[in-house]
């Protein structure tokens, strides 16, 4: 049976790095989900090991947060930022800063992918109006979502996982994390400035292109739905700081959002990334079956003995640059908590951050990268792999860079 687990857990995370199997329209999520009813078939796991091997604190805080973001959406915010972006006054060097900095700022507090999911769209249809070249602004765009999102607990599905995993404060986590992030945010601005420099307009844009367009798509915005989302994140904020614990606090807030007299429950469930917490479910099913093995165990003692473990930057930073381009960061962090028993404070937040920026270096490294390129494609706008990775690889080695400099300087974590 040992080599049967390890047979289906090297499967898995092989379609996880791949993102599909040649030949078959099955995804992460798909190959997740038949390797743990596999498991199941074949006796490797019974029905309690696998509820028993699913984290629902961390299932239930990305549930949470992604009903709050839905009624951000539901209220037209979204798309409101994004047409405000895309006409604001202004240089379209201005526009890229103001791109960087709400993408940054709204991923940081509601779900990233959500963010970049809902935002997409509407920049690219404003953008296109004005006579700019959406792709800049869309790299930026996942770029700082990724980059502000690494500064809290609740930025990122794999930073939920880990703050539950060491029961991390809201606000220590912030206080640890946000200077990075905010540097992670300078860099991509920086580097998608220097990378498109006098290329931001498209060509045969008219010589007005810096001017507010006035044609384009409207949007209104439901503000009682709009101020309900917002106390509703108040109200998140202060229960983050209170001693309620976080995944009760964000069903309590989700719970809140669901009473509506306007808005139907079927629509805000229709809104959440259901995909997203089977493939964390599946993956924390896989890997407890590879844990029964015995294997995890002793590869951490041969890790330990040889003084490999990710405990030092010099071992985690270039971990999570592999792992997060290779098998994805989500189910990279899901295998590596997995496998480290209690890992250190400092650690956890090395971990949370180098992660997360990793994910900027190539389209396949995120999520939320293969959600701009979808949505966009969507509207018109094909990003292709080279043209991002032009900007990701050196916003990613700039922000790593000032991530391991800032963990190292304050103490959290050693080098060697």
């Amino acid at each position: 049976m040992t080599a049967t687990v390890v047979a289906l857990f090297a499967a898995t995370y092989l379609g996880m790095a791949l993102g599909r199997f040649p030949g078959l329209a099955i995804d992460r999520t798909g190959i997740a989900l038949v390797a743990t009813i596999a498991l199941l078939g074949l006796g490797a796991l019974d029905e309690g090991q696998v509820v028993a091997a699913i984290d629902f604190p961390t299932l239930f805080i990305l549930f949470g947060l992604m009903i709050l973001s839905a009624q951000y959406a539901a209220s037209g915010f979204y798309d409101w930022c994004a047409l405000r972006i895309a006409r604001g006054a202004g240089s379209p060097e201005r526009l890229l800063a103001v791109t960087v900095a709400v993408g940054g700022a709204l991923s940081a507090v509601l779900a990233n992918d959500v963010v970049v999911f809902a935002m997409t769209p509407m920049l690219c249809l404003g953008l296109q109006a004005r006579g700019l070249d959406p792709r800049p602004y869309l790299i930026a765009l996942a770029g700082a979502a990724n980059a502000g999102s690494a500064a809290t607990v609740i930025g990122n599905p794999q930073n939920i996982l880990i703050a539950q995993s060491g029961a991390l404060d809201f606000w220590r986590f912030l206080a640890v994390c946000g200077v990075p992030a905010l540097f992670g945010l300078a860099a991509v601005y920086a580097v998608v400035l220097w990378v498109w420099r006098g290329r931001l307009e498209r060509a045969g844009a008219a010589p007005d292109a810096a001017s507010p367009a006035v044609e384009g798509p409207a949007v209104e915005v439901d503000r009682w739905q709009l101020r309900k989302a917002v106390a509703a994140t108040v109200v998140l904020l202060v229960l983050f700081a209170s001693p309620v614990r976080q995944d009760v606090g964000v069903l309590i807030v989700a719970g809140a959002m669901l009473v509506s007299r306007r808005l139907a429950t079927r629509g805000m469930l229709g809104m959440v990334d259901w995909h997203l917490l089977v493939l964390f479910a599946c993956l924390f099913a896989v890997n407890h079956a590879l844990g029964l093995t015995g294997i995890p165990a002793e590869a951490v003692a041969r890790l330990s003995a040889a003084g490999w473990w990710p405990d030092r930057l010099a071992v985690l930073t270039p971990l999570a640059l592999l792992a997060s381009n290779t098998i994805g960061n989500v189910p990279a962090v899901v295998l590596l908590l997995k496998a480290w028993v209690q890992p250190p404070e400092g650690a956890l937040y090395g971990l949370a951050l180098l992660s997360t920026l990793a994910g900027n270096l190539m389209l396949t490294g995120s999520l939320c990268n293969i959600i701009v390129v979808e949505r966009a494609a969507q509207a018109g706008v094909r990003l292709g792999f080279v043209e991002h990775a032009r900007c990701g690889v050196p916003m990613t080695l700039l922000s790593m860079a000032a991530a391991v400099l800032w963990l190292w300087a304050t103490g959290w974590m050693a080098l060697v």
